[in-house]
């Protein structure tokens, strides 16, 4: 099933097109989107999202700018232009939005096809990059849990349809469940969108993997229970010392995996890591609305009006990290980290 994927020139025009993530698991519909603007509004209201998913639907609306403006002029290059610059800042903490942005607008010279072309080789790209690090990552888990079948514990939506064909974190617990390596997963269900409870757990249901679901404030008592023998995270954005910003509960997690000393695996592409961002603390990071939170189903939760703290992302620090495992290599607080804008750095040798 294709999660982001393009519509040609039939009698409604070229389309990108989005199944709706706000709609699982009780309905399969898909979005058919004609126009910048409603692009940028399925991608703030998560009817696509996860870092990975949200480069390839960036590229391609790129793709839908130029085909609706041309490149012909000037002026039409500009409003090509203009488009992919609202597109890119759409939701601002995940990096390969702004970096599929930035490859489709760099095939601009060549027309509408060339940028189409490039969207479309992006989204190849992420399923080539996600079964080199689920693989990496699978092979890790199994030499740091080599006892028995591994319980893993997973917080918000990191399978095929955060990014793309194959999956980040949750790639790499199917991809242990593949082996016959996996015993159970608790996936927590995400509050306040419910990310694991809708995503992940159809995920691993369509997959026939054991799981159970998780009330997020359960997930570090699971951990301190001895319930969990590692914990598969994804990650929006790293800091250049590798600090990781993920769905918010990923901070707590990480302070109990190290409370009590059992792997934190973060899996997301070498393209997540920001050496423009210097640490953790410089990252920006969504603030959501209220609504999200007040309400569910329409419904009032709470006292009309109550005041709302509802941050998309939270920052766990490098040093509560066990390993950071990419498309390239594994590395953690014993190893260099990414390059930095301070200077060139030796990277270290790929797990």
């Amino acid at each position: 099933m294709r999660i982001v994927d393009w519509a040609g020139d039939d009698e409604g025009g070229p389309a990108v097109v989005l199944l709706d993530q706000r709609a699982l698991p009780g309905a399969t519909e898909h979005l058919y989107l004609r126009t910048v603007d409603e692009l940028i509004e399925a991608i703030r209201s998560l009817a696509v999202r996860g870092a990975p998913s949200l480069g390839i639907t960036g590229a391609f609306g790129v793709a839908l700018a130029a085909s609706l403006h041309g490149t012909a002029t000037p002026v039409a290059v500009a409003a090509v232009r203009s488009a992919a610059g609202r597109i890119a800042v759409a939701r601002p903490t995940a990096v390969p939005l702004g970096l599929g942005v930035a490859r489709a607008l760099a095939a601009l010279d060549d027309g509408p096809a060339a940028v189409l072309a490039q969207a479309r080789a992006v989204a190849a790209e992420a399923a080539r990059v996600n079964a080199a690090a689920t693989g990496r990552a699978a092979d890790l888990a199994q030499e740091l849990c080599a006892d028995r079948p591994l319980r893993a514990l997973t917080v918000c939506n990191t399978g095929p349809l955060a990014t793309g064909d194959g999956g980040t974190a949750l790639g790499a617990v199917l991809r242990l469940h593949e082996r016959g390596a996996l015993a159970e997963v608790l996936a927590c269900e995400t509050r306040p969108l419910l990310q694991g409870a809708r995503l992940t757990v159809w995920e691993l249901a369509a997959a026939g993997a054991p799981h159970r679901l998780c009330v997020d404030s359960a997930g570090p008592a699971a951990i301190a229970a001895g319930l969990v023998d590692a914990v598969f995270v994804g990650a929006d954005r790293i800091a250049a010392n590798g600090d990781v910003a993920n769905k918010i509960g990923t901070y707590m997690l990480a302070c109990a995996a190290a409370r009590s000393g059992i792997p934190f695996v973060v899996v997301a592409p070498e393209e997540t890591i920001d050496p423009h961002t210097p640490t953790g603390a410089d990252i920006v990071v969504e603030q959501r609305g209220a609504e999200e939170v007040r309400e569910h189903g329409g419904t009032l939760l709470t006292l009309p009006g109550t005041p709302v703290y509802n941050p998309a992302f939270d920052v766990t620090p490098f040093d509560l990290v066990t390993a950071i495992v990419t498309e390239e290599r594994a590395w953690g607080p014993g190893s260099s980290p990414a390059p930095s804008t301070a200077g060139p750095r030796t990277a270290p040798a790929p797990h």
